[in-house]
Parts: structure tokens; C-alpha cells; sequence
């Protein structure tokens, strides 16, 4: 068995039942279980791809995102999405870095094709819109596309997605992810949502995410529910779902809360097919949750990670919701426990790092051992988030051990950003923290000290950042300084940069 398998048993049931909107088309179980079988036919018989092998996916949600992942599962191939918000350099490292045999890209995208004949001349390219000068239409492949489409030897402990998180030493890391690890994610899924095949799910979260995959999407299709796919999520357009749509359920990162409660129709708007909104990606203020459930929407909390597939730690809905600010029980099919340093389980109150262990978790970062190491240990997940639980296993995440920054739910690790500037050949250092920021929770700032003699000033840092990174990485602001809070070890203090940067808020927050 593998995980397509799902989607096979769910059209031999409801061969006619709904299983994706997608503006203005249906596809039936029978439909989408028949279009994987080609996709899989595409890639084995046309493309080369057998167990193993790399396919990438560049493009905005879209059904066929959710085909090449069953049809990679029913080939025992991986899959890997990609963000379409990072710049073409982070995009090529990663295509490089996971060895992509094949890359499907939507023509919005198509910046990426003059790199790729210099850079990946042996990664087959194939246009889901559009025929790129180098490779095939996806259409036209379907067409064609003949022959067996399984691989007798996949299963469901066959890797299925490298999903790549910013890297903390400057590089992005490719976290594998099992067939198992979307299955039993699946089940938590269900058990958190209860979720039922007369359930309709509105997806607007990006598919690049594990949380916009499968908090809510893949689990839905393996329960044989039906989902709504918005190619991008627009404050407007999803108040609009919800009244003609009908929904029950819809998964948000508190940014695009804030949007959809901001908007002009969100006291208006008619909610009542919604049972729930779910919620994670960061902490999540009781004020937010507030602005959903006074509309009579419950808000279910999820905590987890891209290593954790992500559900690890929930709310349920139906079970109790007032617990001020925590993310839950540790799920159904999983381990959760706070730990110290050294490994070692800590007492209910006691404030640690969060450790993850389960079926759902990740094996692996990709051809990264010593990483690896580091982040699994027993078999645990070490999150490098702090929190604690309270006698009744309920958990509260406090903090990031991780020096990390959350912009509107992406994640942006500051020894990424600083090593694309101190690459510039004026910069003589640098450090970049997060600020706190009423819109986007926090924006990356960046403290630099110009090497003797040079007077490059804040806009053409900026642009060149933003030729080397995602634009949601640069820096909103540049300040220039002859010196950087240091250690006795002589590392930069982050910790104090960050302070100074919260201060400054409040006290602009006060005038």
C-alpha cells in the first residue's frame, strides 16, 4: 500500500463526490484518482522517473499540485516544493541540492528558466501553462502519457517530500518526510478536526508549506472530503468562500487573520458552514482568536513544524478551548514531552524545549548527517522552541531557542540573511533581528558596520539583497554602527539587538 492508495479506495466508494474545486472546475474522485494514473504514467514512461528520483514543483496551488504528490507516492519518487516567494539563486541551490530530475513549473515563474540550461542542464523541465523553450507542456505529456504507472516496491515507508525551512547556519535544510509521516498526520487530522467525508475544505494557505498541505488538505482527500483550492489567499475572495462555498473548515496563520478581520465584509460576512479555523505557524495572540470567536467561529490551535509534517500538538474540536493561549494536547499518534539541555524530561511548570516523537516526524535532512544529528536524538525531534505543559499535558510555547524570525507566518532565519550580506564587498559585518510589527508580527532589521572607507547606504543593500533572497527576508531598515554587542567569546549578542528593537517599539507604539 501506498498513499495514493487512499485516493483510489475513496473513488471506488464516491467514484462521483466532489474531491477538488478549482475556479469554475470539479474534479470527482474518480476524476482525480484517474489524473494521478496518468501523472504517474507522465513521469515513469516519459520522463524517466523511478523510486527515488527528485520531482520539483514551482507554481501556485493548483490541483495539479496535489496530482504529482499521489503520483509520486504510487512511484515511490519525491517530491519536492518549491517556495515561489524566495529569489532565483535560493530556488536554484535548492533544486541543486536535492538533485531534481524533473522541475514542473507554472509560467509565473518563469524568471527561473535562464538559469536552469547552465546551472541544471540534466533537470527536465516541464510547463504546466505554458512550453518553455527547453521542455515539454504538462498537457501534452498527459496526452501521450501510456504505459504501466506503479512501482511494485512502494510503500508507505518510502520517502515522499523534501520540504526545505531556512537554514539556521545560512543555508536551507531539506527535511524528508515519509509516506507514513502524511498518513499518520492524516489520522491526527482527523481526530483534531473531526473530520468526516461530509466535510468541505477551503485551502488558501500556500501548498509550498506543510501547513497549507496538510493541516487540512491532504487529510481531507484521504477521508474522501472535498476541497477548495484559492491559488493564493485574498482577504476578499475568502470571505466570498465562505458564503458561496460553504465550507466547515479552513486553515490560517495568524497574518492572514489579521487581514481577514481587517477587511471591510468580515462583520458581515456569513460564517455559518465554518465549524472551525485553524490556526499555528506561531504564537498566537488571545486577542486574534478573539476577532474569529466572538463571530462564533472556534479557533483550534496546531503546533508542530516542517520536521513534524506539521500537526504534533492541538486543540480538538469539541474538547475544552479556554485554556488562555495554549496549543493543546500532544496529538493522537505522537510523542510530545519539555526537556533540558541534556535530553532530560522536565517537571509540569518548568520551562524547556519542546521534543517531538512519532511516525509523523521526519527521517532525515537531506544529505545533511550532521545536522541530522543534532535535531534527532532517540528518536526525538528537538523543535529549539521553548515552552512548558501543565500537569494535565497541556502545552504553552513561550519563546524560540532558535534565533528565528516569523514575518506573516514565514520564517526567516537571520544567519541566512546575514551571510547574503556579508558577501557584499562593503560590508564589513553585520547582524539582523527581528522587529516587532503589528501587521506582520515581526520584520527583519539589519545592524551593519561598512568596512573602512566604504559608504554603501541603505538602498543599495537592500537591492542587493533582494537580488539573493526572498523579498520577506530584507531588511526593512539598515542601521549603520562602528560596533556590535558582543560576548566575552566575542559572538555577536543578538539577544541585546533584540531588546533594543522592542524597546523601540513600545516606546513608538506609546507616542
Amino acid at each position: 500500500m501506498d498513499l495514493c492508495t487512499l485516493i483510489d479506495r475513496n473513488a471506488a466508494f464516491t467514484p462521483n463526490k466532489p474531491a477538488i474545486h478549482f475556479k469554475g472546475e470539479t474534479l470527482s474522485y474518480a476524476a482525480l484518482s484517474g489524473r494521478i494514473t496518468q501523472a504517474a504514467r507522465v513521469l515513469k514512461n516519459e520522463l524517466g522517473v523511478t523510486k527515488g528520483d527528485r520531482v520539483a514543483i514551482l507554481s501556485l496551488n493548483r490541483p495539479d499540485y496535489l496530482i504529482l504528490l499521489y503520483a509520486c507516492a504510487r512511484l515511490g519518487a519525491i517530491f519536492v516544493p518549491l517556495n515561489w516567494r524566495l529569489a532565483v539563486a535560493e530556488q536554484l541551490f535548492i533544486l541543486s541540492n536535492a538533485g531534481a530530475k524533473v522541475l514542473v513549473l507554472e509560467r509565473e515563474f518563469n524568471a527561473l528558466l535562464p538559469h536552469l540550461a547552465h546551472t541544471l542542464p540534466d533537470t527536465s523541465v516541464v510547463g504546466l501553462d505554458f512550453a518553455p523553450r527547453r521542455g515539454s507542456t504538462w498537457g501534452n505529456l498527459l496526452d501521450k502519457g501510456s504505459g504501466d504507472s506503479r512501482n511494485p516496491h512502494a510503500d508507505l515507508s518510502c520517502p515522499l517530500m523534501i520540504v526545505y525551512t531556512s537554514g539556521t547556519t545560512g543555508r536551507p535544510k531539506g527535511a524528508v518526510l515519509r509516506q507514513e509521516a502524511l498518513f499518520w498526520n492524516g489520522v491526527m487530522s482527523q481526530h483534531m478536526h473531526g473530520l468526516t467525508s461530509a466535510d468541505h475544505v477551503l485551502s488558501v494557505l500556500p501548498f509550498f508549506h506543510v501547513g497549507g498541505l496538510n493541516i487540512q488538505t491532504t487529510p481531507a482527500l484521504h477521508h474522501g472530503a472535498t476541497v477548495t483550492i484559492h491559488s493564493r489567499f485574498a482577504a476578499g475572495e475568502t470571505l466570498s468562500a465562505f458564503e458561496h462555498r460553504r465550507p466547515t473548515l479552513t486553515a490560517l496563520v495568524p497574518t492572514t487573520i489579521q487581514a481577514l478581520t481587517d477587511h471591510a465584509e468580515w462583520w458581515t460576512a456569513d460564517l455559518s458552514s465554518l465549524k472551525a479555523v485553524s490556526t499555528g505557524s506561531t504564537i498566537v495572540s488571545q486577542a486574534l482568536i478573539e476577532r474569529v470567536t466572538v463571530r462564533g467561529v472556534p479557533v483550534l490551535q496546531i503546533y508542530g513544524s516542517t520536521e513534524t509534517c506539521p500537526i504534533a500538538i492541538y486543540t480538538r474540536l469539541g474538547s475544552e478551548l479556554s485554556r488562555c493561549e495554549s496549543t493543546g494536547l500532544t496529538g493522537l499518534c505522537c510523542e510530545a514531552m519539555i526537556i533540558d539541555d541534556a535530553g532530560k524530561e522536565l517537571p509540569a511548570g518548568a520551562l524547556g524545549e519542546i521534543a517531538v516523537r512519532g511516525p509523523n516526524v521526519f527521517c532525515e535532512y537531506w544529505g545533511d548527517q550532521q545536522a541530522t544529528r543534532e535535531a534527532l536524538r532517540d528518536g526525538w525531534y528537538r523543535t529549539g522552541d521553548i515552552g512548558h505543559c501543565d500537569t494535565d499535558g497541556h502545552f504553552w510555547v513561550r519563546d524560540r531557542k532558535k534565533n528565528l524570525i516569523i514575518s506573516g507566518g514565514e520564517n526567516i532565519y537571520p544567519a541566512e540573511v546575514e551571510r547574503v550580506l556579508g558577501e557584499h564587498p562593503d560590508v564589513e559585518e553585520c547582524a539582523v533581528v527581528g522587529r516587532p510589527d503589528s501587521r506582520w508580527g515581526e520584520v527583519p532589521v539589519a545592524y551593519v558596520i561598512r568596512r573602512a572607507g566604504a559608504r554603501i547606504e541603505a538602498e543599495a543593500l537592500a537591492a542587493y539583497a533582494q537580488s539573493q533572497v526572498a523579498r520577506f527576508k530584507v531588511p526593512r531598515e539598515f542601521i549603520f554602527t562602528r560596533e556590535l554587542p558582543r560576548t566575552a567569546l566575542g559572538k555577536i549578542q543578538h539577544s541585546i539587538l533584540k531588546e533594543l528593537e522592542a524597546r523601540s517599539s513600545e516606546q513608538e507604539g506609546g507616542t
